[in-house]
């Protein structure tokens, strides 16, 4: 797992939450320093905060996802999830959206998701699919912009791609 978010307290937070459930965790301050780790440590999956200094989590986005060798690596936002930046990331490739403040189990799920880590028969039963190493597909048409109530959307308004909190996009 690649964490990138410039604040030291979160990206701390998300990395102990992670490790705590097995996973091996690299941290980069912002896209910049993630585009420069992101090759030598060829993570699982990503999670960016979006609002970062040099370098945004959706321009971030947009860039591995331009890149061949990091296309289809699992992408997730991990922010105040505004609609702005939800249609943006739905628009850069993003994957997975997960508000702040958020509950460390439901990061747990969504990492989980991402990287098609068993947590136990519901994802066995989903069958996976796609053909995105891990299950996660990329080829599926672009989605519509999220519901604008929060109350249809699931836990903080958010959707997420993956089914592992929000409500599911596809």
């Amino acid at each position: 797992m690649l964490v990138v978010d410039d604040n030291r307290v979160i990206r701390q937070l998300i990395r102990v939450n992670l490790e705590l459930e097995g996973f091996e965790v690299v941290t980069a301050a912002d896209g910049a320093e993630c585009l420069e780790v992101v090759h030598r440590v060829r993570p699982d999956a990503v999670t960016l905060d979006v609002v970062m200094p040099r370098l945004d989590g959706l321009r971030t986005a947009a860039r591995l996802r331009a890149d061949p060798r990091t296309a289809r690596l699992p992408l997730a936002i991990i922010s105040a999830c505004t609609p702005y930046e939800v249609e943006s990331g739905l628009a850069a490739g993003v994957d997975a959206f997960l508000a702040k403040p958020f509950e460390p189990a439901e990061l747990v799920r969504v990492v989980r998701r991402l990287v098609r880590e068993p947590e136990g028969s519901e994802d066995e039963a989903d069958g996976g699919g796609g053909d995105r190493p891990g299950g996660i597909g990329r080829g599926e048409p672009p989605l519509p912009a999220p519901p604008r109530p929060a109350a249809q959307a699931g836990p903080g308004g958010v959707p997420d791609r993956t089914g592992a909190g929000g409500r599911s996009l596809g």
